[in-house]
Formats: structure tokens, sequence, C-alpha cells
């Protein structure tokens, strides 16, 4: 059988009218009710126009709504199929092009259009636990000390950015939208818009505060209410890139591994406070995690680490040292 690749093959200008209006609606819903970003309902429709073109070859039909009520278990399970072997895609990606179609099916029920209770057969491929790349709190120390404050504005604009991560836990999208206007005073709490549109409040230890406070202070740019809190070199907003070489530098002068990354620095943030007696709700809360089993990732993390010292350490462990050898 012919194949295409995901999203070409067919575009929502030669789909039937009912299954294009369909289309457009449910993307108009992702963006005004769940209120996602543009790049992930490009993704959502790419999915989508992806299943669409699989739907039109493996059937023979035009992709109406009549036939996507029509469709079996075997019909997706084929299309999963084509997508792994053809595609050579991932459990991640098959995972999340999965949940793209059973969104637009849950909104095609909701409208009251078609229902296909054999979407709901397919199990979702399984997915291998990420464990987060945490750096040790000597890592974390030893990348924070590396910058010179007093050498630019731009090491002291670095400096406060990841000390902004390591010290809150934020992710670097979160930093880098930061405008002047949502900096607080000191001792004042810090409100971040994350994932979602979703909104927490931060405590900002002295620690980050000072070193925001004296990249303010030497920044050369017009630091307005209304404009961006970190700059680049033209005065625009900071782009991620120029934080991601910046760390880059830094791990390579430190000899550090290539996961000493920004992201890194949150990762370590939950990891070290619930190595020192944080509970897993609150380092939730902390991170803007929605479910508490994401955070739960970082229990497996500070559980291996006492496995390590525990066979490094323990008399009775395989790894520890004997007495009298």
């Amino acid at each position: 059988m012919p194949r295409t690749q995901p999203g070409r093959g067919v575009t929502r200008e030669v789909l039937p009218a009912e299954t294009r209006d369909a289309l457009d609606a449910w993307l108009a819903s992702l963006a005004l009710e769940k209120r996602y970003s543009a790049h992930t309902i490009t993704n959502y429709q790419r999915d989508l126009l992806g299943f669409l073109a699989f739907a039109t070859l493996h059937t023979g039909e035009p992709v109406s709504l009549a036939a996507l009520g029509r469709l079996k278990a075997a019909d997706f399970r084929a299309w999963l199929a084509d997508r792994r072997q053809g595609d050579s895609v991932g459990p991640r990606t098959l995972a999340r092009s999965l949940s793209s179609l059973r969104t637009f099916y849950r909104h095609l029920a909701r409208e009251g259009l078609v229902e296909n209770a054999q979407i709901g057969l397919i199990r979702t491929p399984k997915l291998p636990q990420s464990v987060p790349k945490a750096l040790s709190v000597e890592a974390a120390g030893r990348v924070l000390e590396e910058l010179d404050p007093d050498k630019s504005w731009t090491d002291a604009r670095d400096l406060a950015a990841l000390t902004l991560l390591y010290g809150a836990g934020l992710r670097i999208s979160e930093a880098l939208s930061l405008d002047v206007r949502d900096w607080p005073n000191r001792g004042g709490a810090l409100r971040v818009t994350g994932k979602g549109n979703k909104t927490r409040v931060l405590p900002v230890i002295d620690l980050v505060h000072d070193a925001v406070e004296h990249y303010r202070a030497v920044c050369p740019h017009d630091l307005a209410p209304a404009t961006p809190l970190f700059r680049g070199m033209r005065g625009g907003r900071l782009n991620p890139r120029s934080l991601q070489a910046s760390m880059e530098r830094l791990r390579h002068a430190l000899g550090l591994p290539d996961t000493a990354t920004p992201h890194a620095l949150r990762h370590s943030f939950a990891t070290h406070l619930l190595g020192a007696g944080g509970d897993l709700r609150t380092i939730q809360e902390l991170l803007g995690h929605a479910s508490l089993s994401t955070t739960q990732v970082y229990a497996s993390v500070d559980a291996q680490k006492l496995m390590d010292v525990y066979d490094r350490t323990h008399p009775r462990a395989a790894g520890a040292p004997r007495q009298g050898k």
C-alpha cells in the first residue's frame, strides 16, 4: 500500500466540507477553550492530517464524518504501526499522535457529529520513564560561581537568569518571558505564568533577588515596567539560545556532562529540595506540575542517590569496602 508522510498527502482544502469544518472548529477550541500555544496546535493539526491521509489510503474512501465513525480498532492500530515502521517514530511521538486523535474524536462526540468507541480500545504506547538529569549540589554551585557578574552586564544577566532557574525552579521560557513589572520587591512573591497559561506564586530567596537586582543595576538598557526583564545585546527579549550557549560554555569550562543544561538547573532545584526533606506536594506546586505523578519522578532520582550511597558505604552492601581487606 502506498504511504504518505504525516501531515502530507492531504490538506484541509481537499477534505470533505463537513470534515474540514469539524477540523477547523476543533483547532479553534484548542486555542480558545484549552488555551494551547500556537506550537502545540500546529502539532495537533499535523498529527490529525497525517491520520486523515493514512485513513484515505487505508480505506480507499474520502474521510467523511461517517467514515470516521466506521473505523475499527484494527484501523487505528494499523495507523500506529504504519507510523512506527514507516516513519521510525518513537513511543513518545506515537503517544502524542494518539492523544491528538483521541482529542479530536472527543470533540466530534461532544458536538454531536459522530461517535466511535473503537478509539477507546487502543492502548497508549508504553513510555520509557524519563529520569531528570540533575546536577549535584556542588556542580550547581560551581556553575553559579563561575560567572563573574562584575565582568560584564551580560555575565550579570546570565548569572541572574540561571540563578532564577536553580533558585526558583523556573522553566527557561518562564524566566525569559518575565517583564520588569513582574519582578517583586525584596520579600515579595513572584507570579509566573507557565504551561497552559496557569499562574503560580513563588517565593524569591535572597540569593536570587540579589543576582537579579545586580543585573538590573548594570543593564545598559532602559528597564521600564512594561519591557522584558532579561535583555539581549540589542535590547530585545533575551533569546533562550543565548542562555543555552552560555551554559554550554560553562559546562565545558567546568568539565560537566552535556546534560548540564539550563533546564537541568530546574531539575536540580526539585531534586535538591526533595533531598533536603521537601514534600512532593509542595514541590509540585513550586514546579507548576499539573499532576503529582510528574513530580514523583524526582522521588526515584533521590532514591537512586540513596542507593548509590548505600552501595558504597554499607558494610553489607555488595560494593562497600570490607574491613580487614
